[in-house]
């Protein structure tokens, strides 16, 4: 099997992301592995969609070592998308949201285009298209999410704020990583404003109600074609508490990951947002959870397998990469699905 790895920039990739984990399951498996950052394509003359490629060496090591072979100006070469068995779009638009704007789209644009071609892309770029930012969230049913109001009036903010009892969370609409979150306290109405100002500043702002089950943390729980991925009756789940005093839950602001008990709350919330998942193609998407509450839904690079292997024990990247192999045999032998109903089947 062929499979490409679209990220944001190979220069930037590093040992501990989920896809280093991902790339390298595949390799170990005897696949050959590329790397394509979201400059590299190209719509040939010939009217070829095609990339700039870095393949992966398939020698054993460290995660580093694997990564830094990736890098090598000699992996690069230009290879044509249809050859590839599965392209998988690993990209987070919100990081080019401010500098480099025109990479947000070209993952969906180009994987569209490679899936036309018979190449089979995950999570379905279609689908994606939908979730270029926090409003794909809200497609969801109520009763799984937080209380939200999204808009640019300060006015609106503040009354939606004072409704909560003075306290709520509020954030910008396109974004991730926790940038620019805000957790507002009654204490805080003097400066509320000067908070709505500078998230407003980039675009819509989003006002959320506050859950008390995220004063410690949250929940990330993988799902795999609509379902929690579960081996040997343990889940691919782990909290993650935050640093110190910080209210994000991010790993990349400092929380720690930990052990998590499975609740049948988590489970009736995987249940509730499954058919839409799986209608819209999403392959690998992680679940934030707070309580009994849905916080977020990260379909694009959804991170934290080496957290939660380590914490379980189990190696979820071979997993993952077993069932991408499962639908490559699908479309040998059924010939040419719908991109969308195989990337979830």
């Amino acid at each position: 099997m062929k499979i490409a790895f679209v990220v944001n920039d190979v220069a930037t990739e590093k040992p501990v992301y989920s896809t280093t984990r991902l790339a390298n399951a595949a390799s170990a498996a005897g696949h050959d592995v590329y790397y394509i950052g979201t400059d590299d394509f190209a719509f040939d003359a010939d009217d070829a969609v095609s990339a700039r490629a870095r393949k992966a060496a398939k020698k054993k090591g460290t995660l580093e070592d694997y990564l830094d072979g990736v890098k090598k100006d000699s992996a690069a070469k230009r290879i044509e998308l249809e050859e590839m068995d599965v392209v998988m779009l690993r990209n987070d638009p919100a990081d080019d949201f401010l500098a480099r704007p025109y990479r947000q789209s070209a993952g969906i644009v180009f994987g569209q285009l490679a899936a036309g071609r018979g190449t089979l892309v995950v999570n379905d770029p279609l689908g994606l298209s939908q979730a270029l930012n926090k409003l794909y969230f809200h497609a969801f049913p109520s009763e799984v999410r937080p209380r939200t109001l999204v808009t640019r009036d300060a006015e609106e903010i503040r009354t939606f704020v004072g409704e909560q009892g003075g306290k709520a969370i509020i954030k910008p609409l396109q974004g991730s990583g926790g940038q620019s979150v805000f957790m507002i306290s009654k204490g805080d109405a003097p400066n509320l404003s000067q908070m709505i100002e500078a998230i407003a500043r980039d675009g819509y702002v989003v006002a959320q109600e506050y859950l008390p089950a995220a004063a410690s943390g949250d929940v990330r729980m993988f799902l795999m074609n609509g379902k929690p991925i579960q081996v040997d009756g343990k889940y691919a789940v782990f909290a993650r508490q935050q640093g110190g005093s910080d209210l994000r839950s991010n790993m990349s602001a400092g929380a720690q990951a930990v052990e998590a008990e499975v609740t049948d709350a988590m489970l009736r919330i995987a249940e509730v947002v499954r058919p839409k998942l799986v209608r819209d193609g999403m392959f690998l998407v992680g679940l934030d959870i707070a309580g009994d509450l849905l916080m977020e839904i990260n379909v694009f690079s959804p991170g934290g397998l080496g957290s939660v292997q380590k914490i379980q024990g189990v190696d979820f990247a071979k997993v993952v990469i077993e069932a991408l192999e499962r639908k490559s045999e699908y479309r040998r032998i059924y010939g040419r699905f719908n991109n969308s109903e195989l990337a979830s089947m």
